[in-house]
């Protein structure tokens, strides 16, 4: 359960040119969505996603997995970094590794992701490509709370996008982009100012 702070305080993790981490900034201006993005945290140097953040007086750390003896250790700074800015929601927009298992003992049902196909279908890195091979008419995107595994958490919402007879997995991949920036703005900003609880299987908005 998720009763968050008003504004709700989102910690958002990035790996390149942060365009999700910009659509949420964009939104976080306006008071009404409810929500403030208090930090920025990154798995790489010198990416746009810092820049961004720094460009809007956001304050940013860096993890690099290189920089640590294991990736436990590596993944334990980053939930410590992470807990600093006491976050009621954390955001992987774009954020390439996969979180372990002491950032889920503190983070766990309250950090969100997105993938670039209907959960459960097409998991792992070529969700766009894998549908456009399968066949598939329709594809789009989920919105998922982050657990141990791969594209495998509770759904929070998804959305669809047609499948064109034309499409390659590039053009295919470029429109679900547009849509999952859409959903994860609209869905982020709702969880932020209503709650929610996680049943089962089952997201239920409201505190």
């Amino acid at each position: 359960m998720l009763t968050p702070s008003a504004p709700a305080r989102l910690v958002v993790l990035v790996s390149g040119a942060g365009t999700n981490l910009q659509a949420l900034l964009d939104a976080c201006a306006d008071p009404a969505y409810g929500a403030e993005i208090v930090a920025v945290g990154a798995d790489r140097d010198g990416v746009e996603g810092l820049a961004r953040a720094e460009r809007a007086g956001v304050a940013t750390f860096v993890h690099r997995i290189a920089d640590f003896d294991s990736r436990a250790a590596w993944d334990a700074a980053l939930a410590a970094s992470v807990a600093e800015h006491a976050p009621d929601l954390v955001v992987l927009a774009g954020f390439m590794k996969l979180v372990g298992a002491d950032f889920l003992e503190r983070f766990g049902g309250r950090t969100l992701n997105t993938h670039p196909a209907l959960s459960p279908a097409f998991p792992g890195m070529r969700g766009p490509a894998d549908a456009l091979e399968y066949g598939v008419k329709v594809t789009g995107a989920t919105l998922f709370v982050v657990d141990a595994g791969v594209d495998t958490g509770v759904i929070v919402a998804q959305t669809t996008v047609p499948v064109e007879d034309d499409d390659t997995a590039e053009s295919l991949h470029d429109r679900i982009k547009v849509a999952e920036r859409s959903m994860l703005v609209d869905v982020v900003g709702r969880l932020s100012r209503e709650g929610f609880t996680v049943d089962g299987r089952r997201v239920r908005f409201g505190a």
